[in-house]
């Protein structure tokens, strides 16, 4: 499959909101939304606006090059604390149809390439412990897992655990 990574723009909105809804119902539960569900595609175009004015942030899209379809999204956010605004969190979501294709190592090599521009020294992420495929790949990119946090999100009802995963910049 041929695709290319770029910054998202505030015209990917329905498409990134259509990729997160069909991530987010898929059995594994891959996905934390609020309430179940993803922004709206107002919303989500706001926010990409937003973050195209703020330097301290990044959304990086693959783009299937055959059709213009959104395959796999990236987002970035530097930590606001001064004590560790060298640390940007990640999260990553990649259509089902577009996994173990690369599309999530392009993004990650985005990732990189914006934190280094950044002066970002740490990237971290939050990964269910049953997402073993995301695990293997970001282990394959370099990640480290950190921790381990129990109960650390709502779904539904449910409390459930996270795996804190960072990789050093160079």
């Amino acid at each position: 499959m041929e695709f290319i990574v770029r910054p998202a723009d505030p015209s990917d909105a329905e498409q990134l909101t259509r990729l997160a809804e069909a991530v987010s119902a898929e059995p594994e539960a891959w996905l934390i939304t609020a309430n179940g569900e993803w922004r709206s595609v107002g919303d989500e175009r706001r926010y990409l606006k937003a973050v195209r004015r703020y330097p301290h942030a990044a959304v990086y899209v693959a783009e299937r090059t055959t059709d213009g379809a959104i395959i796999g999204r990236l987002s970035l956010a530097r930590d606001t604390h001064p004590a560790s605004a060298h640390v940007a969190d990640l999260g990553l979501m990649v259509a089902a149809g577009a996994r173990r294709q690369g599309v999530g190592r392009a993004l990650l090599e985005a990732a990189v390439e914006w934190a280094r521009g950044a002066g970002i020294r740490k990237l971290e992420l939050h990964v269910f412990p049953w997402n073993e495929p995301a695990i293997a790949l970001y282990e394959r990119f370099g990640f480290a897992r950190e921790g381990y946090r129990k109960a650390h999100y709502r779904r539904a009802d449910d409390l459930v655990d996270a795996v804190l995963m960072a990789y050093a910049v160079a």
